[in-house]
């Protein structure tokens, strides 16, 4: 006892001196660390940024309404629940979040994943949920039993986020390969393409879910083709046409018209107002979204006994949502060169969905085609994501009820349409093919595996497969080698030049450690200028190599040579072949001059492949390391040989 007192005794006073040691400018560091806002805001260029933003959050205002109504119908909810959740979901990410482009909001894969919740515990023969009332806003128990099981799956799968946060768990994205990432987008677009199937035919159909649920939907609807409501099949068919033709021509002429022609409010407007007039629900049978409240609700807490009963959905929300939302935030990072926090993420989306869910909000993630919107409209900061949110809440309080009269088999195509950036990415199995066969047969068999399952199923399987591929090249793969570096390498001249590197790379470069290797080399890149590490924040796995550090002088005023030996890789997939090509343009921009020796056939071609206008060409390949040093035209001297460096020193 008495030693557990002393341990207690000499514990209080550590904790106190750490609270002691608790500085304003550490507590400043923290607050802008976690509420990036507070970092940005003050210093937003008001001249520079506010009239892109302003244009852009109008623009996303559109999508963001289309979308949010079209997918909280497709999460089995009454259409206005997708309001809140393209309201609340990304304001708070726009004032937790790093990346100045992303938005967050209601999204296709995870209202997905949340209708199989509420289709399995709410279906529409009975209830199994403790009904629950919205007060005045007119909406049935059923409507608020539906939406509590959503909520309960929005707000598990931010404590989910969340809990990944506070374990530190934001650079567990390493296992996220670009290939699993990309097939399983693909295959869940494939799903939401499917399950819009019945709104653009006009069809009543039951819910299928389940193992190859999406072919028996098609199974069905060719049994009961006859269903199809022609006047609903004419109206999709004549909006995909107007969507499609609008886009493309909004694509082809951007940089001749300044703007973005806003068809999807368009085709709202136009077809709300055709279907009203024309009394369509009555004359044609055609389905309307229906009464929709204006208004936010007062904040309720979901139902908590629902929770054990949504935790496998809200994983899946978890997960699938902050693998979208972090490959979104790491392309506009590298796009728009500003750093991220892949912890900061997750606290950021914990929170987007924590909050909202006492708004009775569908699940939300990063939503891709909404920031990519972004993108070609040339917005700067989050200040556009907020513009959006104020017009949302108009929308919700004065224009949401004029709504009403918006046919389904409009939402549908606008929805489709929309997805059209991710079903796009077959189109990503050329290059694999070309860079690594491996990635392409990652990539087919995740697609399957998830147009067969569902999402969450595919990305598990996905990140399992390309890890057992990638231990298995790496375990047949010869790690170490002896480089012979001969004497007359060694060269220096009377002037004073900058001395070239020489890296020999002695395994694989893929997935599991390119990240690591480009921080690495970035790193000796800016000890060599004098500068302050380079800081990426990742943490992967290290790459055996040898660096040697010749005593060379080169004649080139553009500054230091670095050349990479590549004759012992044994395999390089996709992420090594583009993190090579990264290296090549970032060395380019620091004022460093990158040679390849020893390549392959098959790697040149990869790197030129991948690296386009910008990567490297056939001059900068050699097939020696004595071959690039004559490159760089050095005379031979006397002096020390190369030395050995170790991953340390570099």
């Amino acid at each position: 006892m008495a030693g557990k007192k002393a341990c207690r005794k000499s514990y209080l006073p550590s904790l106190w001196e750490r609270l002691s040691r608790i500085s304003v400018s550490g507590v400043r560091r923290w607050w802008l660390r976690r509420v990036p806002i507070l970092e940005w805001a003050p210093g937003y260029k008001l001249q520079e940024s506010f009239i892109p933003d302003l244009i852009s959050g109008m623009m996303l205002t559109v999508q963001q309404v289309a979308h949010g109504l079209a997918f909280a119908v497709m999460s089995s909810v009454h259409p206005v629940f997708g309001l809140y959740g393209s309201f609340f979901a990304p304001l708070i990410y726009a004032i937790f979040g790093m990346s100045r482009h992303v938005i967050t909001g209601t999204f296709a894969i995870t209202s997905l994943i949340s209708c199989a919740a509420v289709e399995r515990l709410v279906p529409l023969n009975g209830s199994n949920v403790t009904n629950t009332s919205l007060g005045d806003l007119g909406l049935s128990d059923f409507d608020m039993q539906r939406i509590g099981v959503a909520a309960a799956v929005t707000f598990l799968g931010g404590v989910i986020q969340m809990s990944m946060f506070l374990l530190n768990l934001g650079g567990t994205t390493i296992l996220l390969s670009e290939p699993v990432v990309s097939a399983m987008t693909t295959g869940a677009a494939t799903h939401v393409v499917t399950s819009q199937v019945k709104f653009l035919l006009g069809m009543k159909m039951p819910y299928i879910s389940g193992p190859l649920g999406m072919f028996y939907i098609y199974i069905f609807v060719f049994k009961n083709i006859h269903l199809v409501n022609i006047a609903a099949l004419f109206l999709s068919l004549l909006s995909l046409v107007v969507l499609i033709l609008t886009k493309e021509l909004n694509e082809k002429y951007k940089s001749k018209i300044q703007f973005v022609i806003p068809i999807d409010l368009a085709l709202i407007v136009s077809t709300s107002l055709v279907c009203y007039f024309a009394d369509m629900p009555k004359t044609f049978g055609i389905d309307v979204i229906g009464h929709i409240p204006k208004g936010i609700p007062l904040p309720q807490a979901p139902p908590m006994d629902t929770l054990q009963h949504v935790v496998v959905e809200a994983f899946g929300v978890a997960i699938v949502g902050y693998a979208v939302s972090i490959f979104l935030a790491y392309n506009s990072s590298k796009r728009f060169k500003y750093p991220m926090c892949e912890n900061q993420e997750l606290f950021a989306h914990g929170l987007s969905n924590i909050i909202p869910s006492f708004f009775f909000c569908i699940p939300n993630s990063g939503a891709p085609v909404r920031t990519f919107l972004l993108y070609s409209i040339g917005s700067k900061t989050q200040m556009a994501s907020l513009i959006s949110c104020a017009l949302v809440l108009i929308v919700i309080y004065f224009v949401a009820p004029l709504l009403s009269w918006l046919p389904m088999c409009v939402l549908a195509p606008i929805i489709v349409v929309g997805l059209k950036g991710m079903l796009i990415q077959f189109r990503d199995l050329k290059k694999y093919w070309n860079v690594d066969k491996c990635d392409w047969v990652i990539w087919i068999c995740t697609y399957l595996v998830t147009i067969s399952f569902a999402a969450n199923i595919g990305l598990l399987f996905g990140v399992v497969f390309s890890i057992a591929v990638g231990v298995l090249r790496l375990t047949r793969s010869k790690i170490l080698h002896v480089v012979d570096m001969h004497e007359d390498y060694c060269a220096v001249t009377e002037e004073k030049y900058p001395e070239p590197k020489v890296i020999s790379l002695a395994s694989p470069l893929f997935f599991l450690n390119a990240k690591k290797f480009h921080t690495d080399i970035l790193e000796m890149n800016s000890k060599r200028r004098g500068s302050g590490p380079h800081k990426t924040g990742a943490l992967l796995m290290t790459i055996p190599r040898r660096v040697y550090k010749g005593k060379f002088q080169c004649d080139r005023s553009a500054g230091v040579t670095l050349i990479l030996d590549c004759g012992r890789i044994p395999f390089v997939d996709c992420a090594g072949v583009t993190t090579l090509t990264q290296i090549f343009q970032d060395l380019g921009e620091l004022d460093t001059n990158v040679l390849f020796s020893g390549c392959s056939a098959s790697l040149v071609k990869a790197l030129m492949f991948c690296g386009s206008d910008c990567g490297p060409k056939r001059e900068h390949f050699f097939s020696t390391i004595k071959t690039a040093l004559d490159a760089v035209k050095l005379k031979p001297c006397g002096g020390s040989s190369l030395e050995v460096l170790n991953s340390s020193d570099a």
